[in-house]
């Protein structure tokens, strides 16, 4: 059995446009996938609410939540949750 990419996209492959048309999705973009590949398409919320304050604080989070698992320091994710949800 072959392993999944560890990547949810080929680089061939960029985001596709559909409009809904009668209720169904009509798409007409160009593509360099093969016959018979099938995708799964969706919805963009167009972005965020996020305020430029709270977007710096969250890639700085995520920056340093990077930093720290390059260097190792990493716990399962069962007890971040186990931890959670002893706090409700």
């Amino acid at each position: 059995m072959p392993r999944p990419s560890p990547k949810p996209y080929s680089s061939r492959v960029s985001p596709l446009r559909a409009r809904v048309e009668k209720g169904r999705l009509i798409l007409d973009e160009p593509t360099t996938l093969p016959e018979g590949t099938v995708i799964d398409l969706v919805a963009d919320d167009e972005g965020d609410n996020l305020t430029d304050e709270e977007r710096r604080a969250l890639h700085a989070a995520l920056s340093e939540s990077w930093a720290s698992a390059e260097a190792g320091r990493l716990r399962p994710a069962s007890d971040i949750l186990d931890e959670l949800r002893r706090r409700r």
